[in-house]
């Protein structure tokens, strides 16, 4: 990797703490970012496939957002505003009603958390607990909701979980779709031991799960096996939680990860790219009933984020007034599957994981991806692992990403493959 000579880098390695982390592999000092690309300070640009970790759905400063957030800011708007009502609160929760909740037949309550997607988890545990009086959370192998102590207990991998310094409980882990093999249906045993008085497993006050587990290695869950978990969560007394906070917003291909599966859950949360902008702001939506909350019973100084307001609001009229945008995410889709199956011929054992456009490839080592993506770095693309083994090579490109420049990303990602696992065959041979 040449050396970035046009900005020194001594102050991250000086002040900022260790636990940083995307920046011991991706190095550089950014300085500008555009639609999907972004650019360091030595004036080399880079394709985007990481987008904020889903983030930036719709790409860097989408012009429209950015035109409608400086107007704002230049209007003297309101810029912090706890959870007053404001005009521009009000224009973001009628454009989410109408073009969002409504046309899915959804009756939620929009419950504004503190700003990052762990919050939003966080009240969505202590809502089902309040709601039923139950003490105990069902999650899943390779979940991951976070790493503050309530959402760090349904998380699973164990690096994570090790940084808590004290005891996670109330959870009761369960066994992913898939997770046991293919001809093993997880949702049985998890019947089973909720049906037997000596299972084991306190009657729970929620079922939490992820559609598609996006840092758990792009484990995607069968139709049938989400719409099976809903059931037992409604036999068994339990809310149904759905972390969209990585597949929402169009990322799965629908808006939300699940509405193409025949379940509305009783609570969803949402973070990362509701904004539109990449600014804070994360929501728990809740079904009438269990919006028991008192006030201010879960607050947070910055759960009133005025200026992703603006964003948020521009991004649903935009992107999900009507169904073009979904069209579009799923012509790419189909023409990322494409690429990573070619790819993934390319390395012996490699499988396809995600769906939509939240896709990579399983290559069975955490050393191989890693290498993979540093050879794409260098050539020009930014792209990071997931999986317990950070054995997945995972393409999270901006939704908004143009036909030719996609196409290069996963040209440079095809031609990175190709150059290690060549050299890794010589290397051995």
């Amino acid at each position: 990797m040449p050396t970035d000579t046009s900005a020194d880098k001594t102050i991250f390695t000086r002040r900022e703490s260790e636990v940083r982390s995307y920046c011991r592999g991706i190095d550089r000092v950014f300085t500008r970012a555009s639609g999907s690309e972004m650019t360091d300070a030595g004036g080399r640009s880079y394709i985007d496939f990481l987008a904020g970790c889903s983030s930036l759905n719709y790409g860097h400063n989408d012009p429209d957002m950015k035109a409608a957030l400086i107007d704002h800011i230049a209007g003297d708007g309101v810029a912090h505003g706890l959870d007053l009502h404001t005009d521009i609160k009000a224009r973001f929760l009628e454009a989410f009603e109408r073009h969002i909740l409504q046309p899915r037949d959804m009756d939620h309550k929009v419950m504004f958390t503190g700003p990052t997607g762990a919050n939003a988890v966080e009240a969505a545990l202590k809502l089902a607990r309040k709601a039923t009086g139950r003490r105990n959370v069902i999650a899943f192998t390779n979940g991951f909701h976070g790493v503050s102590l309530g959402a760090l207990a349904a998380t699973a991998n164990a690096y994570h979980r090790a940084g808590a310094g004290t005891t996670l409980d109330g959870v009761t882990r369960m066994p992913f779709d898939g997770y046991m093999g293919a001809s093993f249906d997880t949702a049985d045993l998890i019947d089973a031991m909720l049906s037997d008085r000596s299972g084991g497993v306190d009657a729970p006050a929620a079922i939490l799960l992820e559609t598609v587990q996006g840092e758990g290695g792009l484990n995607a869950a069968r139709p049938e096996w989400v719409r099976r978990v809903a059931e037992l969560a409604k036999k068994h007394g339990a809310l149904l939680i759905v972390d969209d906070i990585q597949a929402g917003c169009g990322r799965a291909g629908t808006f939300f990860s699940f509405e193409e599966m025949g379940v509305v859950p009783d609570i969803v949360t949402l973070a990362k790219s509701v904004s539109g902008f990449g600014l804070p702001m994360a929501l728990a939506l809740v079904r009438p009933e269990y919006d028991i909350f008192g006030p201010a019973e879960h607050n947070g100084t910055f759960r009133g984020n005025t200026h992703a307001f603006v964003t948020a609001r521009v991004a649903i009229e935009k992107f999900w007034a009507d169904d073009r945008f979904q069209a579009e995410i799923a012509a790419k889709s189909v023409l990322l599957t494409t690429a990573l199956a070619e790819i993934a011929e390319m390395i012996p054992d490699a499988r396809l994981k995600g769906r939509g456009m939240m896709q990579g490839v399983d290559v069975g080592s955490g050393e191989l991806a890693a290498s993979i993506c540093a050879q794409a770095y260098q050539n020009g693309l930014i792209i990071e692992t997931s999986g317990p083994d950070d054995q997945v090579v995972k393409v999270l490109a901006p939704l908004t990403t143009p036909e030719a420049t996609f196409r290069k990303g996963l040209g440079i990602l095809r031609d990175a493959v190709r150059d290690v696992t060549t050299s890794t065959k010589m290397a051995a041979e």
